[in-house]
């Protein structure tokens, strides 16, 4: 699946898709100390506001779940021309009412918003744009989730039993005996193992609703 530039709905997975992958690599990353680093965080993860990216440089995104079948994806890269566009474009312009519009409109005025992608009755959409716009940057840092093959270069890092587990975690079947496994699994790896930390992996597993179980995030 390719990422136009501007990016269009169809572009993306089904939401409940895209959560998973997100929330998966984020479950593998968390570590007790991030959690307390609040909004100085990097990396992938999930906290009561929804799943976050931050690269600490030029991209950050958020996805939430916004009741039962309803998604918001915003967030920003610096590739976006969306938000120093002339004349303005409005980012919420057909938005449901169900959006979190106070947020997104003190992002908006704050200048830290790149775009803005809602879902609901299983479909994408956004915003119109002009004709001519190059880029609203949804690509980077979308397109590390939108393809498998993708997903699959992000667990590189996090043991070589990561991969078979992604399976399971796009069912929502994920269990946390099996993150056990796998730490288990990677026990001779100093590095790797120096890394994990189980009771914050399982926390994060919980929050992500990846075993099938009510998300509270």
């Amino acid at each position: 699946m390719t990422i136009h530039r501007p990016g269009r709905p169809a572009d993306l997975p089904p939401a409940e898709l895209l959560w998973a992958r997100w929330a998966f690599v984020a479950v593998l990353e968390a570590t007790t100390e991030a959690e307390s680093h609040g909004v100085h965080r990097t990396g992938h993860w999930i906290d009561g506001g929804g799943l976050h990216l931050d690269d600490c440089g030029s991209t950050w995104w958020t996805l939430a779940r916004v009741g039962q079948g309803r998604f918001v994806l915003y967030g920003e890269d610096e590739s976006s021309q969306v938000k120093w566009h002339k004349p303005a474009i409005d980012m919420l312009a057909q938005a449901p009412d169900w959006l979190p519009h106070e947020k997104l409109r003190a992002l908006l005025e704050g200048w830290e918003l790149g775009c803005v992608y809602w879902y609901e009755n299983g479909a994408w959409a956004r915003a119109p744009y002009p004709e001519g716009l190059a880029d609203d940057g949804l690509d980077c840092g979308m397109d590390r989730f939108v393809e498998r093959r993708e997903v699959l270069g992000l667990l590189a890092d996090h043991g070589p039993g990561a991969p078979q587990l992604l399976e399971d975690a796009e069912a929502y079947r994920l269990r946390p005996e099996a993150l056990d496994a796998l730490v288990a699994a990677g026990g001779d790896d100093h590095d790797r193992d120096e890394d994990w930390d189980l009771p914050a992996m399982h926390r994060a597993l919980g929050m992500a609703g990846l075993t099938g179980e009510t998300v509270t995030a």
